[in-house]
């Protein structure tokens, strides 16, 4: 996103906003409605957010329901991912042909369905359908808020809520953990995922009702957008920016580096961090999850500071290089350190997700370094790889796990001791290690 005086560039098209100087102007910009009409689009990233948490409390319980090990569960919690990846880049201008309040509300109710699936699933196939159809329809979120915020907001609030609606949905990932966890504990996880069914159908129809693309205008004001071009003009610049983008070496460097900086947070914030501590502390799975949580609460703090403090002092490889190199410190104790005090574990995982963080950096990196009308197409490609890393990570942790069981199962599911899921985690130490390489020989 390229944001200038009165134009701005979202998703590689290009915008004149309403509130630039007009003694005609009669736009409730940044108004009461603004805001209004925004929540409701965070709290669709926030209900997204929930969804690529929630199985992180659900682990011994899929295992035994699904008979399936590691491998298996860490690619069911990925499905998720994989159809979110695919659809960052065309959504930018899918947004536009067909406006964010249909887009988005149709998107949250096909991830309602797709709970609904899940929760009625007997067989493992049954349940990939169902976490595919949530993937798919969580997908719109994020960048459904942008688009939001660019139309209903002045262009000098955009970066604080684009910092409110990240924080938005770390919060949410927080309720996915001790809060959910107590539900599971007492209603089941099928229950549960009928109850965000519900939720999501709800969300969906607000949405449709209250949400509107843009603000109302004066007669002599008209809506926000596109400047004189086509559809067909639209298309042909996202195909050149989606050539630029996936051609250029530099774009891949640091979308790579974005992904191992997330990779932490999504394979054991979002998946195993919870059964890892269960299993190595022996306590229960509320208390487990909610001190999981404490890794997304230090990725929310630390996004919005982070994010001032590389604007204020421009010196963002260096910042990159420092939150990788601390990611890679906090993931190598996690596999090597003998398992330490558990306030001690707590503490690396704060540190990891307040370290992780910093990976907001490399979109204004890569955005300084890219022709502007290119910059919409870069933007979903480093955006697609932040969340491509736990596609790959959650699985091959699975995967170790699987490898190093010995065969204890405990009420069903399989029993993995804590030194099982140390060495797991030499997979998400490994990617952070190349991601610190890579950081230092940015340009």
């Amino acid at each position: 996103m390229i944001l200038g005086s009165h134009h701005f560039e979202f998703m590689g098209n290009q915008y004149t906003l309403p509130n630039s100087p007009n003694k005609h102007h009669a736009s409730p910009i940044g108004g009461m409605q603004a805001w209004f009409v925004w929540s409701f689009a965070a709290l669709a990233f926030g209900y997204a957010f929930f969804q690529r948490v929630a199985p992180s409390v659900m682990v011994s319980d899929l295992m035994g329901d699904f008979a399936i090990g590691g491998a298996v569960l860490g690619t069911l919690s990925a499905l998720y991912f994989y159809p979110y990846v695919l659809l960052q880049i065309p959504l930018g201008s899918l947004l536009d042909v067909i406006g964010t309040r249909i887009l988005l509300s149709s998107a949250i109710a096909f991830a309602a369905a797709g709970s609904i699936i899940f929760a009625l699933s007997t067989t493992i196939e049954i349940a990939y359908l169902g976490r595919i159809m949530i993937g798919i329809g969580s997908s719109v979120g994020f960048l459904g808020s942008l688009s939001l915020t660019a139309r209903w907001f002045p262009v000098h609030q955009f970066s604080l809520l684009a910092g409110l609606t990240m924080f938005f949905g770390m919060t949410s990932g927080m309720l996915a953990q001790a809060p959910l966890a107590v539900i599971v504990d007492s209603f089941g996880w099928r229950n549960s995922m009928w109850g965000l069914g519900g939720f999501g159908i709800l969300l969906a129809s607000l949405i449709l009702i209250f949400v509107r693309n843009n603000p109302p205008t004066s007669k002599s004001d008209s809506q926000i957008k596109p400047t004189k071009k086509s559809n067909t003009q639209s298309w042909n610049q996202m195909k050149s920016g989606l050539s630029y983008a996936t051609t250029s070496l530099e774009v891949w460097k640091v979308a790579f580096i974005a992904s191992t900086m997330s990779g932490p947070m999504l394979a054991m914030g979002a998946l195993w961090g919870t059964p890892f501590l269960m299993s190595a502390y022996d306590i229960q799975r509320p208390k487990a999850a909610f001190l999981v949580s404490l890794l997304l609460i230090g990725w929310a703090v630390g996004a919005p500071t982070f994010g001032w403090l590389t604007d204020r002092y421009q010196h963002r490889k260096r910042f990159l290089i420092a939150g990788s190199a601390i990611l890679s410190l906090c993931t190598g104790l996690m596999v090597f350190l003998p398992l330490p005090p558990l306030w001690v574990t707590v503490m690396i995982f704060i540190i990891i997700g307040l370290s992780g963080s910093i990976m907001t950096a490399t979109f204004a990196h890569i955005r300084a370094r890219t022709p502007s009308q290119y910059g919409g197409s870069v933007t979903g490609i480093v955006n697609s790889m932040t969340v491509a890393s736990g596609a790959v990570l959650q699985p091959l942790v699975g995967l170790s796990l699987d490898y190093m069981w010995d065969g204890t199962l405990l009420n069903g599911a399989r029993f993995y001791s804590a030194v099982q899921f140390q060495w797991s985690f030499s997979v998400i130490f490994t990617s952070t290690l190349i991601g610190l390489i890579i950081a230092i020989r940015l340009k």
